[in-house]
């Protein structure tokens, strides 16, 4: 038998379950089609001590507050709790279990088939909300006979998984960077690979980053200038929140290197660009602090001075004389990290709705492919569209599309009785 329903929504995590709430107050009858649990990537696509990189009074939908201190930064087994508890709140209807295969065109008519492990749906509109954080990409750089550990940073989960030695991570993004820091304060040597990056403070003048991104019309800034759409940043919420520096890491033992080139013969290519590296975070960092000030000035603001946050560390040898070659049996590297990031897999949707690269083709979420939606994707409508609240508000829209299209196919069937 096939099921029918207007609207399938397919992911349950942040995403879904925002686009849950905006269907279900206007009224659309739908489902949410999850393959595991729902939120499950903060399950089990985390590392143990990982905690959001915001606080808990910024990340969170609109509708309900964290139980946690508003300052807090939320450990990732309760962020999963508070999506379950708010699709309970919501009375979303999620099945969970349920893997979506292919999602193709009806034949001769409106709307889609949806091919799932528990039989088929047919269904007007289809949102496929299943976020940015898909398919873990993993460079195939060091051949897999050579006798180390090489995981993604998805696979990581503490540092007693990991072999005794020291530990290359490459990627320097909030993942690696947080991973790093972490295996550093357990005892190991650790290399970090430092390609391009932000890095913002974590706080500033007694307010959050994620505040004064408010205050300063940054997280609606529609798009980045092409080809800067996926910066990398380094951001913690780790130990109650702090910034990331690479060069006060460096200073306690970390040793930074620049990307990384290649492989041959045991030895990895050091790229030399960990100077500029360095200082283009410094740069973005700095730019931070200088728009902050000139907003407390302007507007009178009484927020406590603070001169220490543009002090900088001298710079550890590693930074002063860049290393562009490391043999991996000298330095007693026993294991890989790349935290490389992660690529959309939409292979299930078998429909003309992607360009040249695979990337979806949309405007805010809405698919030149009549039905189709996308939720949760970066930059989908502004710079906050991938974080929690971001793909709240980005949902209502998606919401409002799917509703002007059922009015005018209304209208039309309307024509069609008489």
């Amino acid at each position: 038998m096939v099921e029918t329903t207007d609207t399938v929504v397919v992911g349950g995590g942040q995403a879904g379950v925002a686009m849950s709430e905006h269907l279900g107050r206007a009224g659309i009858d739908h489902i949410v089609l999850e393959r595991g649990r729902i939120a499950e990537r903060w399950r089990s696509g985390r590392w143990d001590s990982l905690v959001a990189n915001g606080p808990a009074w910024h990340d969170r939908f609109p509708g309900m507050e964290f139980k946690e201190d508003p300052e807090s930064f939320v450990p990732k087994e309760k962020m999963a709790d508070y999506f379950v508890d708010y699709a309970a709140m919501i009375k979303a209807p999620i099945r969970t279990g349920v893997d979506v295969q292919k999602v193709s065109r009806l034949e001769g008519k409106q709307g889609f088939r949806v091919e799932t492990s528990q039989g088929v749906i047919e269904a007007r509109s289809v949102v496929a909300a299943t976020g940015p954080f898909q398919k873990p990409v993993f460079p195939r750089m060091i051949p897999e006979s050579t006798e180390l550990l090489q995981m993604h940073s998805a696979a990581y989960r503490n540092p007693g998984q990991l072999p005794e030695g020291a530990v290359l991570v490459v990627g320097a993004g909030s993942s690696g960077a947080q991973i790093a820091e972490e295996l550093l304060e357990c005892g190991r040597r650790v290399y970090i690979s430092v390609g391009p990056h932000d890095r913002p403070p974590r706080a500033y003048r007694g307010r959050d980053y994620c505040w004064w991104l408010g205050v300063l019309g940054k997280w609606d800034i529609a798009a980045r200038e092409p080809g800067a759409e996926h910066v990398t940043i380094a951001v913690s919420g780790a130990h109650g929140g702090h910034t990331v520096d690479f060069r006060r890491l460096a200073a306690r033992g970390m040793v930074l290197l620049g990307r990384i080139d290649g492989f041959a013969a045991g030895r990895l290519t050091v790229a030399p660009d960990l100077c500029a590296n360095l200082a283009t975070g410094d740069a973005n960092y700095l730019s931070v602090l200088d728009e902050a000030d000139d907003y407390a000035h302007r507007f009178g603001l009484d927020l406590p001075q603070e001169p220490g946050a543009r002090e900088i560390v001298p710079e550890a040898e590693c930074i002063r004389s860049p290393i562009l070659s490391v043999d991996l049996a000298e330095a007693g590297i026993t294991t890989v990290i790349w935290a490389t990031g992660y690529v959309p897999d939409f292979s299930w949707l078998s429909l003309d709705a992607f360009d040249a690269s695979g990337k979806p083709r949309h405007q805010r979420g809405v698919s030149p492919e009549p039905g189709l939606y996308f939720l949760g994707l970066p930059w989908q409508s502004r710079r906050g569209s991938s974080f929690i609240w971001g793909v709240w508000h980005d949902a209502k829209y998606v919401a409002d599309q799917i509703m002007i299209q059922r009015s005018y196919s209304a209208y039309h069937e309307s024509l069609s009785l008489k």
